[in-house]
């Protein structure tokens, strides 16, 4: 049996109002208004498509042994790097094995679906080892479009093996064609769209139908035992239309979380998914589909296993972990909407040096350092001489990864002189659970809402930006958790 054997997610804590998009906006595009209802998801200054595939597999692999992922498959339209391998990066962040392949999949809207059917079909049963996939997209639009209305950012993920399977794949069906509903040139940094009802009556609802009942006719099901089917669209009633179409029930249509986080790109249709199996029942019948120059149809059947594979947080526990954001001006910031006088302390040469970045990768992206074989002493950074005064042995310390120790606040700062993107820059000296510690730049931290002794969580996220040469630096942050009480206190 081959199918999925384990699922997770992640969205970013930062919720954009719709409201404040219309209010700012309106004056030159009314129609915004009408749109003006709930939130949607976007990524601070230091996430991207990358930090949150990276998150999301950590959520789903929190119980897990990174030892039994043979694969990475990365689906994504948002990638930062267009020559360097995306999938590369998530997969030594995830202190990964480095005998493994990465593969990054894009330029489809199905990249995601794309990249789960791939990896359905390249599973062997007879190795017993795992296939990660991933579906991350952040898209970035013009201010003022409606599409910066619908959109919102997100991550999915998913393992795909023979043993424990929670999700029983039971037949898929691809169909591929050149129907152009909109398109992203090279040097070009938004899409363009085309007309809203060719795109409905041409596309969605001409090749969709068509493709999810050769998917049933596969699999030999009838439409109406279908409990779920996930079809996403940014087109209004066009969902509905499908089912009824397909013969599937209306009521079989999943939640497609537009109030709450927007349609989050080529993850979306993994997202609704991942979303789907926090409470789906076994023996349910789920049916994906996604649209893009084409449409994959993937049927999967809960099996028993479901209850015993929950991810860590799950897309659920992600939309709830929430701050609102209601500051359209930093959402522009962030997006690089406005061209903003940054100041002296701005003007740095963040060159990175790639040596080091490659004789160094296991602690800089995998944030690993070292534990002492005489006296058990972890420090960070791995170095020739335990920091134990009472020991300093040589050559002792064998890896240790940090990246999913708890952690806490010893000391911190907050500091309005050193340039950050969203000041004031905070960092402090953490301390692991079970020893050692260091001094880490914090992300996701409110004002006045640090302190010493709070729990964080180690977060991976981007460094800095070198704008002269177009490269990114990725690091490990903390997160101040903070509680649900302090949260509804805002």
């Amino acid at each position: 049996m081959i199918g999925l054997t384990g699922f997770g997610g992640y969205i970013p804590r930062l919720r954009l109002s719709r409201k404040s998009i219309a209010d700012t906006n309106g004056w030159i595009q009314p129609g915004l208004k009408g749109l003006g209802k709930g939130e949607r998801s976007i990524c601070n200054w230091d996430e991207d498509s990358v930090t949150m595939a990276v998150e999301a597999a950590r959520d789903c692999l929190h119980d897990r042994d990174n030892a039994e992922i043979r694969a990475i498959y990365l689906g994504s339209t948002t990638l930062p790097f267009l020559d360097r391998q995306n999938s590369g990066i998530v997969a030594a962040a995830l202190n990964m094995d480095e005998s493994l392949s990465t593969v990054d999949i894009t330029s489809s809207q199905k990249a995601g679906t794309t990249a789960l059917s791939t990896a359905l079909d390249s599973a062997d049963s007879s190795d017993g080892k795992e296939i990660l996939v991933l579906a991350s997209d952040a898209r970035h639009t013009r201010a003022a479009a409606q599409q910066e209305m619908i959109f919102g950012d997100g991550a999915a993920a998913f393992t795909v093996g023979s043993k424990g399977v929670i999700a029983e794949s039971l037949a898929r069906h691809s169909f591929a064609t050149d129907f152009v509903d909109h398109y992203r040139g090279e040097n070009r940094s938004y899409d363009y769209n085309w007309e809203e009802r060719w795109i409905r009556d041409e596309g969605y609802l001409k090749i969709m139908p068509q493709a999810i009942d050769k998917a049933l006719a596969k699999a030999g099901i009838d439409a109406a035992s279908v409990d779920t089917l996930i079809a996403p669209s940014t087109l209004k009633r066009v969902p509905e239309k499908i089912a009824q179409m397909t013969g599937i029930n209306a009521d079989a249509l999943a939640d497609a979380l537009d109030g709450r986080v927007g349609a989050t790109g080529c993850a979306h249709p993994l997202v609704m998914l991942s979303h789907v199996l926090e409470s789906a029942k076994p023996g349910q019948i789920i049916v994906v589909a996604s649209f893009g120059q084409g449409c994959d149809v993937l049927i999967f059947k809960v099996t028993n296993a479901i209850a015993d594979r929950q991810p860590q947080t799950g897309i659920s526990g992600y939309i709830a972990r929430r701050q609102e954001e209601t500051n359209y001006n930093k959402y522009m910031a962030f997006n690089d909407l406005v061209e903003q006088e940054k100041g002296m302390r701005a003007e740095l040469d963040n060159q990175t040096a790639m040596t080091q970045l490659y004789r160094r990768r296991d602690m800089l992206l995998g944030l690993v350092g070292g534990e002492c074989d005489v006296c058990g002493t972890r420090q960070f950074p791995r170095s020739r001489v335990c920091v134990n005064p009472n020991c300093n042995a040589t050559n002792t310390q064998k890896p240790c990864n940090f990246s999913d120790t708890p952690a806490k606040i010893m000391t911190w700062s907050a500091d309005h002189l050193t340039y950050c993107p969203d000041p004031p820059l905070h960092y402090g000296m953490i301390q692991f659970e079970g020893g050692g510690r260091f001094l880490a730049n914090f992300t996701d931290a409110d004002v006045g809402h640090v302190g010493t002794g709070q729990d964080v969580k180690m977060m991976f996220r981007v460094k800095d930006f070198d704008n002269q040469r177009g490269f990114r630096r990725y690091f490990w942050k903390a997160a101040p958790i903070r509680t649900s009480e302090e949260s509804k206190n805002g």
